[in-house]
């Protein structure tokens, strides 16, 4: 996105005019008469004109120069990011063919009296297919000593023979049984039609079953992840019902030398004293496709836009008709069709300063919808060069698609994003099961001007650990909170190890545990981003921190003449800010890596905050978090930190004295 020249002083005709009649009073208080008429009001009508020019030709000087300077050493602006999440597509009921939802499917917020209605559109086709199961098997025992015993698919599809849903004569934790499908079903809205054969699994607490679902995802450090439940009527396996599972994407692999997309049923009785006395015995399973989720992004697209003929001059400028522009895929570029009918594909380039006479290029300024074709610029020897092709005089340019939109407005909520703006048969519903992210507007000149000093520094390379973690956020603009370099002695020599925070657009109260999930697709944008500037003999790795979750137990006395409830509204919203790994610590820019927290660190926080007397006492917790449920220790007098962990809050308890 090119830069702009800045209005700094942004005084007008009339604040100068207004702020002058102001001063009357005070140096000619006999000066009453203040209508325009007057010839006093005359002159200083004049002067504040006069001074409008001045001061406006003369506060552009300097950051013009700064612009010009930025120009020179190839900085940009950050272009604006749309935020993606997925969306989940739910069926009327389930087909008996293979259904596809066409990439570009819109769908949209409600639309209110205030706010207009924010539109995502489908990254790629969700072709929701038929699930084949293949495979059925049970196990017993713990994963590493697991045997498995195979199940008659078509006999239990026909119903004719019931399995022990659980091998083990007393079923025990690792207990589990698998469906194994011979079609990728990654994706899918998977309905399971269980028929038991009678209510045999007294003792568990049939709203919490003591299982989970889990299923192989694309992960391979961790084979097993577990599975979203939309609905389970089945009553923990006690009587017939339908379970029906959000599947992550999916991919094919052995167990029981069986190769299959799996699923699979796991006890897991490690927190709960529910127990099955007898193992659930499944007499059919009926498999179906309910629905299915896809990417989305918050653009819209627009497809074979004209934006003008060519007159074949170099240097000509058209303009597309939306904006700002959001990057270009591959399938998005400028068609020439000549005026005998032929067509030409052409290449988006940053600029012509590496194009030859005959190379079909073109820039796109995402910020303002600019298509510049190649220039022709005279030489020093008098010869004109032209830096790439021209289109013939009368052809036609058209734009084949192009997406825009983007900003911090796509960041909306879960469960949000539910018209559908597309007629599709044979949908129920549709909604974004999880908050939309990545959103980021159009970066301003004077954030841009803050990054300067660290572009000169590290000059496109990565050596120091400050480079890395300058070029760990240009990486992925927007989508990086933080960056941090561990230095020596706590990597080897030749080694960096990159901790990421993601970028959270709300960072008000808690923080749920899935935003602090570094995405895997910013992290392989960083990997090769950095990897194109590091030094050869350099070993980079990319991770996520160590995150501390933390409670605290405050008691403050408030001061006379102040709100109790907001005093202590003030505080806990204080303790969220301190403890925070993006705009925690004692200089707001996050908690510092590796650095241990004390008692002493939240008295000090809480004693700033206007109307607190003096605090008695605090009372720190550690919390453990194991993606299901945090656990709360014991009370200690300060919280420990590894190199690379940082605190995060869980909950605050402020108790006025």
């Amino acid at each position: 996105m090119s830069l702009k020249t800045p209005r700094l002083d942004d005084r007008s005709f009339k604040d100068l005019v207004d702020e002058a009649r102001a001063r009357i009073p005070l140096y000619t208080p006999e000066w009453t008469d203040h209508n325009l008429s007057d010839p006093g009001i005359t002159l200083i009508e004049l002067f504040a004109w006069m001074t409008d020019i001045v001061l406006y030709r003369l506060n552009r000087v300097p950051d013009r120069n700064y612009v010009k300077f930025m120009e020179l050493i190839g900085m940009r602006l950050h272009e604006a990011e749309a935020a993606r999440t997925t969306l989940s597509f739910w069926l009327s009921a389930p087909q008996p063919a293979a259904l596809t939802i066409p990439a570009a499917t819109e769908v949209a917020t409600v639309r209110t009296e205030t706010e207009e209605a924010i539109i995502f559109t489908t990254d790629a086709p969700l072709e929701i297919k038929v699930p084949d199961l293949s495979h059925l098997m049970t196990s017993a025992g713990a994963e590493e000593n697991r045997a498995f015993r195979m199940v008659n698919v078509p006999n239990l599809l026909a119903g004719t023979e019931a399995f022990a849903a659980f091998a083990s004569e007393q079923p025990t934790s690792g207990d589990a049984f698998y469906f194994g499908f011979s079609n990728d079903v990654g994706n899918h809205l998977l309905g399971l039609e269980l028929t038991v054969d009678k209510a045999e699994g007294a003792g568990i607490d049939p709203n919490r079953p003591p299982y989970v679902w889990e299923a192989i995802g694309l992960d391979l450090e961790r084979e097993w992840v577990e599975v979203e439940v939309d609905e389970d009527t089945t009553l923990g396996l006690n009587t017939p019902g339908l379970v029906r599972l959000h599947l992550p994407a999916m991919r094919r692999t052995a167990r029981n030398d069986q190769s299959a997309y799996w699923v699979r049923c796991r006890l897991d009785m490690t927190d709960t004293d529910s127990r099955y006395n007898v193992s659930p015995r499944i007499r059919k399973v009926s498999v179906a496709a309910w629905g299915g989720t896809v990417g989305a992004t918050n653009v819209t697209t627009v497809r074979e836009e004209v934006i003008g003929r060519s007159d074949g001059s170099p240097g000509q400028v058209f303009y597309l008709e939306h904006k700002p522009i959001l990057a270009r895929s591959a399938g998005e570029y400028l068609t020439i069709r000549r005026e005998d009918g032929r067509e030409e594909r052409w290449q988006e380039v940053a600029d012509f300063s590496s194009s030859q006479p005959n190379d079909r290029h073109y820039t796109i300024d995402s910020d303002t919808g600019e298509v510049r074709l190649a220039p022709a610029l005279p030489q020093p020897d008098g010869v004109v060069k032209r830096y790439g092709a021209l289109p013939e005089k009368g052809a036609l340019l058209t734009m084949n698609a192009y997406r825009y939109g983007g900003g911090l407005v796509g960041n909306v909520a879960a469960n949000t994003l539910t018209v559908l703006k597309t007629s599709l048969p044979y949908i129920q519903k549709v909604t974004n099961r999880v908050a939309a992210a990545g959103g980021r507007d159009a970066e301003l000149l004077e954030s841009a001007k803050m990054r300067v000093p660290h572009f000169l520094r590290s000059l496109n390379r990565a050596v120091t650990a400050h480079d890395f973690e300058f070029l760990a956020k240009e990486a992925a603009p927007g989508q990086v909170g933080r960056a941090y370099a561990l230095r020596p002695p706590l990597v080897s020599p030749g080694e960096v190890k990159v901790l990421i925070i993601p970028f959270i657009p709300r960072l008000q109260g808690f923080i749920a545990p899935e935003s602090l999930e570094l995405p895997a697709d910013v992290r392989s944008a960083i990997v090769a981003y950095l990897d194109e500037r590091r030094l050869i003999s350099t070993q980079l790795e990319v991770l996520q921190p160590f995150y501390q979750w933390v409670q605290t137990e405050v008691r403050i006395r408030v001061a006379p003449g102040h709100n109790p409830e907001k005093v202590q509204a003030a505080v806990e919203a204080r303790l969220f800010d301190l403890i925070n790994p993006l705009v925690g610590g004692a200089d707001g820019e996050g908690w510092p890596f590796g650095r241990d927290m004390f008692a002493s660190d939240v008295m000090a926080a809480v004693l700033g905050v206007p109307g607190v007397n003096f605090v008695r006492a605090v009372k720190l917790y550690p919390v453990t978090y194991d993606r299901r449920e945090y656990l709360v220790g014991a009370e200690a007098s300060e919280i420990r930190l590894p190199p690379q962990g940082v605190v995060v809050s869980y909950q605050h308890t402020v108790v006025l004295e």
